[in-house]
């Protein structure tokens, strides 16, 4: 028996390995699939084949001790690799401000890992955070989840969430092949270190290989492979797909009038999101724009709608989209993790996508999304040190955004003066970018998005062997 194990962590890795065509490609390679997952038993459709399981991961709290070595090798990565901007702003932001017992082992932690990172020693340190919960009953719990399915290949698919380092223990304990997908395009230069050691790897792009051994050398170069991304596989499949009439109906919108798509990011880096639909709407409300035009606001499914309350009150004219995510847990330390998207925002998302005529957003990754429909983006960063705002403009710093920017296939708008520019030369000449907005998607997603869990499937059974 050929069967996959698969860690699902959250509503992403929910999107991304069960509501694209992952599972029927997968039952091609596999003859069943086990859904480890971090997610409640019930956010999973009833209609799945007989051929997959879905089982409840126990949630997994560290000690005190596994949280000291762990610490320990994040922040020794970040130091070993501060010459990365991204990198070096995660490293000084995480820098306690208080002196409470845990904010004085961090600094402890800083201070030593200042001369002592190298690949070694951070192994070493994982050795020790990996023995330190050996015993755990969730530990123990997971080693006979594990004997009892005997899967012969576990599929991580998220590389980072350290609450998963004993599953990833037991796996490697029990000698069964793991692999991992890389999960986003900034995790490699600009975020901490993996929860572990994997056999492999599956990555998005070309550019995301030589990341990934750059940054792990004791990687090797076969053992990383390039299948493209199942993020935005919903955009091809015939399910998701709207009509435009339907779309418009759908989100009241005037067909006379061009659609500008303002995505936001999460309120802990969004504080400047009010000020840029504000800027939008005075602009359309003072008859600045060269063409008739609506603003649609796309909020982030990591949260609900209340802060936006007091702009949809002064500007009722705006059409909002509040992402169908259903909240499946409650109560949970990360309660962002367990809200997953329904089949109907998906659809609305698909749809926003191909209709509207532009995208505005502060350096995410929603950039990428509309660019695989060829639409003009412009990135916002209206805050820095000096002004009083929130400083989004250091983002234009990290090095997966530098490599957007450096393509041309953006414009950045500082001000609200050039944000009212960029946008009317947007409207007005939509395919000037176009064939840098193609190059840049090519760069970062190496492969053609149809055929992208097939590709991934037949990986996994390749590795499988």
């Amino acid at each position: 028996m050929r069967k996959l194990g698969v860690v699902i962590t959250d509503g992403v890795g929910y999107r991304n390995f069960i509501m694209s065509d992952f599972i029927v490609q997968s039952l091609d390679q596999f003859d069943s699939l086990v859904f480890y997952s971090g997610l409640p038993l019930h956010a999973y459709p009833s209609s799945l084949s007989s051929a997959v399981i879905i089982k409840e991961l126990a949630v997994y709290k560290e000690s005190k001790l596994t949280w000291f070595f762990r610490k320990w090798k994040e922040v020794a990565h970040l130091q070993k690799h501060k010459s990365f901007y991204g990198m070096n702003d995660a490293l000084s932001s995480g820098y306690p401000k208080e002196n409470s017992l845990r904010a004085i082992l961090v600094k402890f932690i800083y201070l030593v890992t200042q001369r002592i990172h190298s690949d070694a020693s951070i192994l070493f340190v994982e050795k020790l955070q990996f023995l330190s919960f050996t015993s755990n009953k969730i530990t123990r719990s997971y080693l006979k989840m594990l004997q009892d399915d005997q899967p012969s290949h576990v599929f991580f698919t998220h590389q980072r969430p350290s609450y998963l380092a004993p599953f990833l223990y037991v796996t490697i304990k029990l000698k069964i092949t793991v692999s991992s997908f890389i999960f986003s395009w900034d995790n490699l230069s600009s975020k901490g270190r993996m929860l572990g050691s994997f056999d492999s790897f599956l990555v998005w792009s070309d550019l995301m290989k030589e990341e990934l051994l750059y940054f792990y050398p004791k990687v090797k170069d076969s053992k990383v492979k390039v299948v493209g991304t199942p993020q935005f596989e919903p955009y091809i499949m015939d399910k998701y797909e709207m009509n435009k009439d339907v779309f418009y109906t759908n989100f009241n919108l005037d067909k006379t009038k061009k659609i500008i798509c303002y995505s936001c990011a999460d309120s802990s880096i969004g504080t400047n999101d009010a000020l840029v639909i504000r800027s939008i709407m005075v602009a359309i409300r003072e008859n600045k724009m060269n063409t008739a035009c609506q603003l649609l606001v796309r909020t982030s499914p990591a949260e609900g709608p209340a802060r936006f309350d007091a702009l949809k009150n002064e500007f009722p004219e705006i059409i909002w989209n509040y992402p169908k995510w259903v909240l499946t847990r409650e109560n949970h330390a990360e309660s962002w993790s367990q809200r997953i998207p329904s089949d109907q925002d998906l659809k609305d998302l698909r749809a926003i996508l191909e209709y509207a005529n532009l995208n505005v957003n502060m350096c995410s990754t929603m950039s990428l999304d509309f660019m695989l429909f060829d639409k003009p983006v412009i990135n916002t960063v209206f805050g820095n040190n000096e002004n009083g705002l929130y400083d989004d403009q250091r983002f234009l710093n990290y090095d997966h955004y530098k490599k957007v920017i450096d393509s041309g296939a953006v414009t950045i708008a500082t001000t609200k003066e050039e944000l009212i520019i960029q946008i009317n030369k947007a409207l007005d000449q939509s395919s000037v970018r176009s064939q840098q907005r193609k190059d840049l998607v090519k760069l970062q997603i190496s492969h053609d998005l149809k055929g992208t869990s097939k590709r991934i499937a037949q990986t996994l059974s390749d590795l499988n062997g």
